[in-house]
């Protein structure tokens, strides 16, 4: 038996494009100490460090909240409509 496969080819998103997908609906909770933070955000302000912290970051990564609570980051996902997903 013969397949008639036709490939369509379409254009990949850019980095742009991709990195926006889910922004404002979806977020995700990154565990990370304080020393984490201060590499990977330059910009937060000085904390004492070796603190244990979860950030709320957005689909492009961008930070929306940074808390002490697993459960103060979920509450503040929930409240703002936002969708957790789990990123391994």
């Amino acid at each position: 038996m013969n397949e008639d496969r036709t490939m369509i080819q379409t254009n990949p998103l850019t980095q742009a494009e991709f990195a926006a997908l889910g922004t404002g609906q979806v977020a995700y909770l990154k565990p990370m100490t304080s020393d984490e933070l201060l590499r990977i955000f330059p910009q937060a302000p000085e904390i004492q460090s070796g603190l244990q912290l979860f950030a709320l970051l957005s689909a492009d990564g961008a930070p929306i909240l940074v808390t002490d609570s697993r459960e103060a980051a979920t509450a503040n996902a929930w409240e703002h409509d936002l969708r957790m997903v789990s990123v391994h």
